[in-house]
């Protein structure tokens, strides 16, 4: 199986301008005759950064109001078709894909956002959605809190595959989920840091002996959007580099297959062997 890691960053916090984005990575890894390709966590509309610098936690604040309301008009609306485009992408080039978003979805009143990892099949369909079980530290203040419902697994190319949104990756008993139900290739997407995918992403594979892939995103302080509520504030507190990629993948011995990547905008293509799992 061939599978693609699109490390790129965001068009942040705009839904269709990253969609757009993600379409053209999709194509590409088309033309590489990928079987799957895999996305960052959170990567549609992008991850809230900002409230680690920006006093995420102060009560009543009109600046965390505002920014919160412009993050859930960009959220992604299944039920609305917002993966419309990008399934039938999939279905033309005849490649499944692992897609992290923030989503908005209307059986929860449409006024709740989780951290969800979806998985489009090579025919067009999404066939699950899994919310992140325990948004981690600062992200409570942005996203609520998911359920097991989607920790599924898809066959695939030969392979059984599954995933899990960052920090959810520590967590055994979600891993074990996944395992117990055949997993041979699993899906670790990060919003971004090298410092994220290092050391779990080895120690995944020992442990599962399988094989692991993992995704993490780019972002920089200049890429920080004009448009953004309180956009001075914003640019002025974000540290220089807020995700610096480090996608890599591993095999079933624990060995890397790719290395982590840092820094570099690029769709990274590995081959897997269902042999050495």
């Amino acid at each position: 199986m061939k599978v693609g890691l699109a490390q790129m960053s965001p068009v942040w916090l705009h839904k269709e301008a990253t969609l757009e984005k993600v379409v053209r990575f999709v194509k590409q890894a088309g033309e590489h005759d990928c079987n799957l390709v895999v996305f960052g966590e959170a990567f549609v509309p992008g991850y809230p950064f900002w409230l680690s610098f920006t006093h995420g936690s102060a009560f009543e604040s009109d600046i965390q109001k505002d920014l919160h309301a412009f993050y859930m008009q960009q959220a992604v609306q299944i039920e609305k078709g917002d993966l419309s485009e990008l399934c039938q992408v999939a279905k033309e080039n005849h490649i499944a894909i692992y897609l992290g978003v923030i989503e908005r979805p209307a059986d929860r009143g449409g006024h709740s956002l989780y951290c969800s990892l979806v998985y489009i099949d090579q025919q067009g369909l999404i066939q699950s959605v899994h919310r992140k079980l325990q948004p981690t530290y600062e992200e409570r203040l942005a996203w609520s809190p998911g359920d097991g419902n989607g920790l599924q697994t898809h066959k695939l190319h030969g392979f059984t595959v599954g995933g899990l949104n960052c920090w959810e990756n520590w967590m055994p008993l979600p891993r074990a989920a996944l395992y117990g139900q055949g997993e041979n290739v699993h899906v670790a997407v990060w919003p971004g840091s090298v410092r994220n995918t290092e050391d779990i992403t080895r120690f995944i594979a020992k442990e599962a002996r399988s094989y692991v892939i993992s995704v993490s995103g780019l972002l920089n302080v200049d890429q920080i959007p004009s448009d953004l509520p309180h956009y001075d504030l914003v640019q002025s507190e974000a540290p220089a580099v807020m995700a610096n990629g480090g996608s890599c993948v591993a095999g079933p011995n624990g060995q890397w297959i790719l290395p982590p990547q840092p820094d570099k905008e690029d769709l990274f293509v590995a081959d897997l062997e269902l042999g050495k799992v």
